[in-house]
């Protein structure tokens, strides 16, 4: 593993969440932590953020970087936000019939799908010929709307033929980029595969970017190192990988957390709690490892094929957005904004708005006076689409503006009059309003910004609802531990409690929750015990997880450099690559009589008169597919385990996985 000489070889891991980017430098044989730093990340430009970091850790030798690693939530946000790119779905062989009984459209991930002839049936048998004509004239009325194209054919891991000849044809007449949805899955779920087909099709250009972005960070640094990326399950593969299957790195940020706290606290049994700025994170660790979903990831409500951490993300977060409702409750998130300590120490004229905001305040004050509006860029004229957009972005040009006060100038009653989507959409537009963030300014607990900015918006929103801004901080740390362990009870028990604020007389559930937290029954009293410890990660961590322990009954550990645990995870992770082959039967015209056996194995297939022949041979070709594949990976001599499943009717499956240290620059 080590070179020729006696330096230490160090390892940079990156971790790009929703807010921060994190970046530490690790010797990699002692696994020693010697340098950490946090940046605020920049969506715009993800390069700016991750050099950014690189400068704050100081590297003195640039030459010792023997490899570089990097988790990212590029992906799930790509998705979840709707800034993917266009994708043109073609399904060969599937039903349109049963697809609009069962109203399975909507999960495609994309609105540019179309049916064509053809595909295979359970073993592999043409159904119906291809229809290439009716594709390539589909393929040509498409040209210009969309940015890649994706081709998923009905039973296509069994015989991807239908597949093959679409891509050659397709390739002919059109230089966008293609996806093959039985590259991507052998699984026989026809539309999660082609849902993950589209969806890989539709990030390929986002982190291709991505990846050039880092590369070029590394470039300016002089850094010459393989780069490694952070797939969902916690496992590395390389950047050439994962510039080809981009769809693999969802959720790879919470799963890259997960094994951080694991490597950090070296427990082989824990759940892991990892509280960001924009969302929190729960995984738990068995025998040492982060729990896989074997279901498929789903992320922006679409179910994929893709194996990733066991996981659950809710949108809670240091940068949750604190607001009264029209009943005058408290809320906190769902939505991520700015705080207003970091905006007033950007733009000073924000803090002398807040204090003039004090001296007037009465009870006409509207309740949304704390929520700013600012351009996150400048936009080009082209980007600005009608004239309220022109007006809004024309306003703001000057600086940051309540939206109340966005509002008067604008002559408008409603924000939506402001026809903003699309500005927030392309990052134009960013909002900033009160968070936890600016409560710990107040506390004393987080101050790197302005400290007197979070003091004057606590003191205009607790009059709006609490008699002291103790009472207010009071209620929105209890209300986030209730989130949190209410969040943990859900991923545990895979049962949600019912959404009321408080148990309704008939809700047992619900009371006994309550209950559990705040013993108020006079004569019962209820406990929640978790039985093995929680992780906490994330700077928040220290501060909000105390308390959920607590509720919890259990040991709360906060191991050295928690809060950068998700880029420790980024380079703490094995490469491993899986190679799966299909056996399936070979069935007589009448498909009556068994005539022989084909081993599927990706484009290629073979035929077999014996079962154990077959058996034999995808054995062996398994273990030298994946070897090759983890090696090509950047593993470093993996070593292969082949395990082999009946998958009904005669069919058996067969798994190579190959598992190995990532390989360092020598």
């Amino acid at each position: 593993m080590g070179t020729n000489n006696d330096s230490p070889n160090l390892v940079l891991g990156i971790d790009t969440g929703g807010t921060y980017t994190d970046g530490i430098l690790l010797e990699y044989e002692t696994r020693r932590v010697l340098a950490a730093h946090k940046s605020l990340t920049t969506k715009r430009d993800f390069a700016i953020g991750i050099e950014n970091v690189i400068e704050g850790i100081h590297i003195s030798d640039p030459a010792a970087i023997r490899m570089v690693s990097i988790s990212t939530t590029l992906a799930t946000n790509a998705i979840a936000e709707g800034k993917s790119k266009r994708v043109a779905l073609l399904l060969i062989g599937y039903d349109p019939e049963l697809i609009a009984n069962f109203k399975m459209a909507a999960r495609f991930a994309t609105p540019h799908y179309a049916y064509f002839d053809g595909g295979h049936d359970l073993y592999g048998r043409e159904q119906s010929p291809l229809d290439l004509p009716a594709i390539l004239a589909k393929v040509t009325a498409l040209k210009g709307k969309v940015d890649a194209i994706a081709i998923s054919g009905y039973f296509s891991p069994l015989n991807p033929e239908h597949e093959i000849r679409t891509y050659e044809a397709v390739s002919r007449i059109c230089d966008l980029p293609v996806v093959l949805g039985h590259q991507l899955s052998t699984k026989l779920g026809s539309v999660e595969r082609a849902t993950t087909a589209a969806l890989n099709a539709s990030l390929l250009a986002v982190l291709q970017q991505f990846v050039i972005a880092v590369r070029r960070a590394m470039e300016k640094r002089h850094i010459d190192a393989p780069l490694m990326v952070v797939r969902g399950d916690g496992t590395l593969m390389s950047d050439e990988f994962a510039a080809r299957t981009p769809v693999e790195t969802i959720h790879s940020g919470p799963a890259a957390s997960a094994i951080g706290g694991r490597f950090l606290s070296r427990l082989d049994k824990a759940l892991v709690v990892d509280v960001g700025g924009t969302t929190t994170d729960i995984a738990l660790i068995e025998n040492g490892q982060v729990t896989v979903s074997e279901e498929g990831a789903t992320v922006g409500g679409y179910k994929t094929a893709v194996k990733a951490a066991n996981l659950l993300s809710i949108a809670l977060g240091g940068d949750s957005h604190i607001r009264q409702t029209k009943e005058r409750a408290l809320t906190i998130g769902p939505e991520r904004v700015v705080p207003l300590a970091y905006l007033a120490q950007q733009y000073p004229r924000v803090h002398e708005q807040l204090k003039m905001l004090t001296r007037r305040l009465s009870l006409s004050t509207p309740a949304d006076s704390l929520e700013y509006w600012f351009l996150l860029r400048q936009p080009d004229e082209a980007e600005l689409a009608t004239p309220q957009q022109r007006q809004l972005v024309n306003l703001l040009r000057d600086g940051p503006q309540p939206l109340p006060q966005i509002l008067q100038q604008l002559k408008l009653l409603h924000v939506g009059q402001l026809d903003a989507g699309d500005l927030w959409r392309e990052e134009i537009l960013a909002k900033s309003g009160l968070t936890p963030t600016d409560l710990l300014h107040v506390d004393g607990r987080y101050t790197p910004w302005n400290v007197e900015a979070a003091k004057l918006a606590v003191d205009v929103f607790y009059k709006f609802l609490y008699r002291t801004p103790e009472e207010l901080h009071q209620q929105v740390w209890k209300q986030m531990t209730e989130t949190i362990v209410q969040a943990i009870l859900t991923f545990l028990t895979n049962r949600e409690l019912p959404p009321e604020a408080r148990p309704k007389d008939n809700d047992l559930g619900r009371w006994f929750f309550f209950n559990s937290l705040y013993d108020e029954h006079p004569h019962l009293e209820s406990q929640l015990r978790l039985r093995y410890p929680l992780i906490g990660i994330g700077a928040p961590a220290g501060i909000l997880l105390p308390d959920v322990a607590k509720l919890l009954h259990t040991e709360l550990i906060l191991p050295d450099h928690h809060e950068v645990a998700n880029a420790v995870g980024a380079v703490a992770g094995s490469v491993m690559v899986t190679a799966e082959l299909l056996v399936y039967p070979l069935l007589s015209q009448e498909g009556l009589e068994v005539l022989g056996y084909y081993v599927q194995s990706g484009d290629g297939r073979s035929q077999f008169e014996e079962l154990d022949d077959a058996l034999n041979h995808a054995r062996q070709l398994s273990q030298e597919q994946a070897l090759g594949a983890a090696l090509r990976s950047g593993a470093d001599n993996p070593q292969v385990v082949v395990t082999e499943t009946a998958d009904g009717l005669d069919t058996y499956r067969i798994q190579a996985k190959a598992v190995g240290n990532p390989r360092l620059a020598r």
